[in-house]
């Protein structure tokens, strides 16, 4: 017996466009994902806003997601500044719409020191400055833990922040292999 596509199938007459051609297709959407602890779940911004970041300085709402969950894992872990982790830590996936404008910065637009830590100045002032323009509601930006990653800064500021949907938060524990010894 052969597994397999069916062999047999309806046709549209010849030369013509897929008959389904006239279904509505469905929003191509990007995922990203945000681990933080479970009191800081909330998706606005507000505790980069309050602590300078990475990528904003004090008083610049920006909310930090990776490209996978495995990255923000990564992301979060080489972060701690304790040997265990929180045991509060929650996961939480966004969808953003593929038609919103995404920036991007290059590696080779970044200052020559950008994965070292603690990060240059020059990365805050690039994230501040790209907020506050409010052209587009995400910036991707090179993971400094995995270059070839990328991060997504989303602003909540930016008029299109309410077209992505947020997740519902989920625990989230890593693996005990991983504790710091």
């Amino acid at each position: 017996m052969r597994v397999g596509r069916a062999r047999y199938r309806p046709r549209g007459a010849a030369g013509r466009a897929d008959p389904r051609s006239h279904r509505v297709r469905r929003p191509q959407l990007i995922r990203v994902w945000r681990i933080t602890r479970a009191k800081h779940a909330a998706f606005d911004g507000q505790g980069a806003r309050r602590h300078e970041g990475p990528g904003n300085r004090p008083g610049t709402p920006v909310v930090y997601t990776s490209a996978s969950l495995a990255l923000a894992a990564l992301e979060l872990f080489v972060n701690l500044e304790r040997p265990h982790p929180p045991g509060d830590l929650v996961a939480i996936s966004a969808d953003i719409p593929e038609t919103l404008t995404i920036s991007r910065v290059p590696p080779a637009e970044l200052p020559p020191s950008w994965r070292s830590y603690p990060p240059p100045e020059a990365l805050a002032d690039l994230g501040t400055r790209w907020a506050r323009e409010l052209k587009s509601l995400v910036l991707a930006v090179p993971s400094a833990v995995i270059p070839q990653e990328l991060n997504y800064l989303l602003n909540p500021l930016h008029s299109d922040f309410k077209r992505i949907r947020a997740g519902k938060p989920e625990a989230f524990r890593f693996d005990p292999r991983l504790r710091r010894r």
